[in-house]
């Protein structure tokens, strides 16, 4: 029977309480630590966010992190938060500096709540301020004042020193910080702050050439004509064009990565076409001008609007009192630096007009092809019973629609028992029917050519980019053997080659299943590795028996449903650390090479070689 609704129905929650009640509305996502959005990483951008806005205001050109387990701690060289101020700036929302618009120009901190949400969502939080020869700290936990400390004489430079733990009631007992992703976010914040120095554990993160720097170390392959590298007032832009598919955007505002891009993002896309078309003219295809482009764009302005506390999009902006629109300043900045630019730069604008007719001409053959695929595509679809859906998908009005996930397994028998104890809402299952095929070196007409791929690009609807993605997971589950070690090389070759983007925004997964169970008559124990499996042995003695696993097939449904429930254990499939997918893939997924066979043979290990590890 429903509660009554009456007067005792409704709540006020103090500011602390309500983000530890609903922390998604302050940094979008909890997670463990396994994919670069997750909110342990929001935690620690909040609080450089502050002593970047510091750099950018001229004041303090070093910013050190040091990562120690679980517990970040970041130190600037700024002016210090006002010792009188700290305890109301660091806890007290919608308190800051950032409200003056003399005081902090074009910042990233707005509202006055981010560094709260680090309080109180922090198991132990630190605070520290130094200015000019004095020192104050106070002391959290999960956002509670612990210990005001008096201020006290000091020999440090000015500045603010900021140490926290995430709370593991939020994030979960096994949370973790990847260095990677750490690292990674570093390198932006370099490339957006030319003459800043950032540290990790004494590593340094230092740029000379901003947005150009970005690409460079974010191409996938060799690029058609060097990089093109413009700036002007509050504006900078770094583009080429690779031989990948799709395009891959680096959007920023104020320092802040807008990674799902916004006004300044479409503006940019509009006026590169248009001048574009205008330099050459003529009306070439949106899609062709786009296809393959690799670019960066940098803005400040005044007075950001982001669709979320998060700030991955921008909604609108100012370019200052009685200033142009966002898209007449970008759009102008294009056409009079990029025109400019290929004026002079005659032999760069022949490859580019090369490259837009090469994609208009690659368009034109698949769109032949299309139709008939797609007409065979139906067909198969009613017959096919090779993907079973789940109700869910990503976008929908659902609070579940993210959870949504697709395993891509190898063959009926895996299939059958995954479907047997998947979560029908959200968890949906797609068969292949044996070995896919090796897609290196193919244009994306295979797609449509073969009906497995293109099954499983109409499944993830992904034929016109990711705005359509109907799961947010995308799950590689094949068997811990050779074969399904080929398997999902395989796959990931295919969506490296024809759909970065889903790897890049962090979609695929790897689904780690266990390779032994271990039990008695009292216990079960799954294990993942050969030393889980040793331990199991030890805790249960001598009447234990052991299964290994040989594929998924074997494992019941009942056994499954540990697996991909919440104890799931997922591996995300990403680009980090890797200069070059384009030689990666070449190197395992081309023709035999020296190269190749020189590799196996040095790191070839025989069975005596791991009974001895």
């Amino acid at each position: 029977m429903a509660q009554a609704y009456t007067e005792a129905s409704i709540k006020t929650l103090s500011s602390l309480e309500h983000i530890r009640l609903r922390p998604g509305m302050y940094i979008g996502r909890l997670g463990s630590g396994a994919h670069a959005e997750d909110g342990i990483y929001v935690l620690l951008k909040e609080t450089i966010d502050n002593s970047i806005d510091e750099f950018t205001m001229g004041y303090g050109r070093k910013i050190e992190v040091e990562l120690a387990d679980r517990t970040l701690r970041v130190r600037d060289y700024g002016r210090g938060i006002p010792l009188g101020k700290l305890i109301d700036c660091v806890s007290i929302i919608n308190t800051g500096a950032k409200y003056d618009s003399e005081t902090f120009q074009k910042s990233v901190g707005l509202n006055g709540v981010g560094q709260k949400a680090v309080n109180a969502l922090a198991l132990e939080y630190r605070a520290q301020a130094f200015r000019d020869g004095q020192a104050k700290l106070v002391e959290f936990a999960q956002g509670k004042l612990k210990k005001d400390h008096k201020i006290a004489k000091t020999d440090e430079r000015n500045g603010t020193l900021v140490e926290f733990v995430p709370d593991g009631a939020l994030f979960g007992t096994d949370f973790r910080f990847r260095p990677e992703f750490i690292e990674d976010m570093l390198w932006t914040y370099a490339f957006l702050n030319r003459g800043l120095t950032l540290t990790l554990n004494g590593n340094a993160f230092r740029s000379e050439h901003g947005l150009r720097d970005l690409l460079q170390k974010n191409l996938s392959g060799e690029p058609l004509y060097p990089i093109v590298h413009l700036e002007g007032d509050d504006i900078e832009v770094a583009f080429t064009h690779g031989g990948h598919y799709g395009e891959e955007y680096y959007a920023f505002v104020n320092g802040q990565h807008t990674t799902m891009g916004g006004t300044h993002l479409a503006a940019f896309r509009e006026a590169f076409v248009d001048t574009v078309r205008n330099f050459f003219k003529k009306d070439y295809d949106a899609a062709d001008i786009r296809q393959s482009i690799d670019a960066a764009i940098a803005i400040r302005v005044m007075e950001p609007v982001f669709e979320s506390q998060t700030k991955t999009k921008l909604g609108s902006a100012t370019t200052g009192p009685n200033g142009p629109t966002l898209k007449e300043f970008i759009g102008k900045f294009m056409q009079q630096s990029l025109d400019g630019y290929l004026h002079k730069n005659r032999e760069m604008a022949e490859v580019l007009r090369r490259k837009i007719e090469e994609s208009e001409l690659e368009r034109k053959e698949l769109s032949g092809i299309r139709g008939l695929a797609r007409e065979r595509a139906k067909k198969a679809s009613l017959h096919n019973r090779k993907l079973r859906d789940c109700r869910l998908h990503l976008g929908d009005r659902n609070e579940r629609a993210e959870e949504s996930t697709i395993f891509i397994v190898e063959g009926d028998s895996a299939a059958g028992s995954l479907t047997a104890t998947r979560d029908v809402q959200t968890q949906a299952v797609f068969a292949l029917k044996g070995k896919p095929l090796n897609t290196f070196g193919l244009s994306k007409k295979v797609i449509y050519e073969n009906e497995e791929f293109h099954l499983l690009q109409s499944a993830l609807n992904v034929e016109e980019g990711l705005d359509g993605l109907r799961y947010n997971r995308i799950v590689i589950a094949t068997d811990a053997d050779v074969d399904g070690m080929h398997i999902r090389l395989l796959l990931i070759s295919f969506f490296l080659q024809f759909f970065p983007d889903l790897i890049r925004h962090g979609h695929l997964f790897i689904l780690d299943t266990p390779l032994f169970r271990v039990r008695n008559k009292k216990r079960t124990i799954y294990c993942y590795s050969e030393q889980e499996k040793q331990a199991a042995i030890a805790g249960l003695g001598a009447t234990h028996e052991i299964t290994r696993f040989k594929g998924l097939g074997e494992i019941s449904a009942g056994e499954f449903k540990d697996f991909i429930g919440e104890n799931i254990r997922l591996e995300p499939v990403s680009l980090s650390h890797l200069h070059s997918s384009d030689d990666l893939l070449g190197f395992f997924m081309g023709k035999n090479t020296p190269e190749r066979q020189d590799f196996i043979i040095d790191n070839l290990k025989v069975e005596k070689d791991l009974v001895d590890a």
